[in-house]
Order: C-alpha cells, then sequence, then structure tokens
C-alpha cells in the first residue's frame, strides 16, 4: 500500500489540498476526523478524558466542548500532554490501520500536526507539504477565525516551524496563489504519484 502524508501550517490550505484529490478520486485518511470519532459518546477515549479533566469539558449534550477543551489546554504544557497522551495513540493507531485498506491508487493521510509526531508516522512513503508565508497564514487566520494579529501569531507558534515542515517534505505545493493554480498544482502531483505507483514503485521510499 502507497501512501502519501498530507501536511502544512495552520491556514495553509491543508484542507483545500485534501478536498481536490479527493475529486480525483483519492482516499483521505483525516486525522481531525479521526479526532472528533474517537471521542464520541460511548468511545474510551472520552471516558479517559472526563477522568482527566472532569465533566467540565463534556457539553449538555454529553459530548466532549471542543472548545472547553482547547481553552483548558492552550497555555496548560501538561494538561495538553495528556490529552495527547490519551488520543494521539489512537490517532495513529487507525490512521495507520486506514491507510492499510484503502481503495484507491494510493492513499493521503492529512495530519496537521506530522513534524511534531515523527517519527510515528514514519511508515508513510511520501511527505506532501502545502506552503505558504508566515504574513499570508497570519491574514487568512485574523480573516478567517476573526482573531487578532498576537493570536494569530502565538497559534503560528505553538506549531512546528516553517522550515522543519520544508525539511521533511518529499513534495511542496505553494498554495500563496489562485484557485486555478492550486488546482494545477495537485492535478500534477496525482499524476506523478500515479507513474510512482505504477512505473517505478521504488521510488516511494520506506522510511520503516
Amino acid at each position: 500500500m502507497r501512501t502519501v502524508a498530507l501536511t502544512g501550517g495552520i491556514a495553509s490550505g491543508k484542507s483545500a489540498v485534501a478536498d481536490r484529490f479527493a475529486a480525483l478520486g483519492i482516499d483521505i485518511i483525516d486525522a481531525d476526523l479521526v479526532a472528533r470519532e474517537l471521542v464520541e459518546p460511548g468511545m474510551p477515549a472520552l471516558d479517559e478524558i472526563v477522568t482527566a479533566f472532569g465533566d467540565g469539558v463534556l457539553g449538555a449534550d454529553g459530548r466532549l466542548d471542543r472548545r472547553a477543551m482547547r481553552a483548558r489546554v492552550f497555555n496548560d504544557n501538561d494538561a495538553r500532554l495528556r490529552l495527547e497522551a490519551i488520543l494521539h495513540p489512537r490517532i495513529r493507531t487507525t490512521m495507520r490501520q486506514r491507510a492499510e485498506t484503502v481503495d484507491s491508487a494510493y492513499g493521503i493521510v492529512a495530519v496537521p500536526l506530522l513534524v511534531e509526531a515523527w517519527p510515528h508516522y514514519a511508515w508513510v512513503d511520501r511527505v506532501l507539504v502545502v506552503d505558504v508565508p508566515r504574513e499570508v497564514q497570519i491574514a487568512r487566520l485574523t480573516a478567517r477565525d476573526g482573531v487578532d494579529r498576537a493570536l494569530a501569531e502565538a497559534m503560528l507558534d505553538a506549531q512546528a516551524s516553517r522550515e522543519r515542515r520544508l525539511a521533511l517534505a518529499d513534495d511542496i505545493i505553494e498554495n500563496a496563489g489562485s484557485l486555478a493554480e492550486l488546482d494545477a498544482a495537485v492535478a500534477a502531483l496525482h499524476a506523478r504519484y500515479l507513474a510512482l505507483r505504477d512505473d517505478a514503485p521504488t521510488e516511494f521510499t520506506d522510511r520503516d
């Protein structure tokens, strides 16, 4: 099974890239969606989170209040590490299981914090980074999320640096241009991945 990991900084356009690969018939396994599934009512991860953080992280409907949880861990490193210890091993296991059963020519695992989680994802064959300049990220965050510049800067600083992401990349999509340019970049990479899969599979690197 051949797998491409898709990552990028916040507001880089990872979802837009994933959507375009999906439109080309490629199976997408999204870490954020997997994380949501794992904290549904009745799931063991949610029970562990409530045990660790109390009922205050639940909404009136018994579901995880994601906003309350983010506020709880954002400035508390110990709390963040406790939450990650509960969720991240489960996410990684689920992602790999699903990657091994994709029906498309290759699969894409979308992992926003790939660099931070490396080498737990070293089983992927290639890493695709969606890249934009920091100022573009800040502009998108302030426009999209309504945050001020100081908070946008803090959100960026909480992630791995742009340089670390690019150092891990096998392929890069520059996503500061038009939607037409993004369409063309995804189409070109899709063709390359099909060629690598069909004609030269050894170019996919086993990272284990």
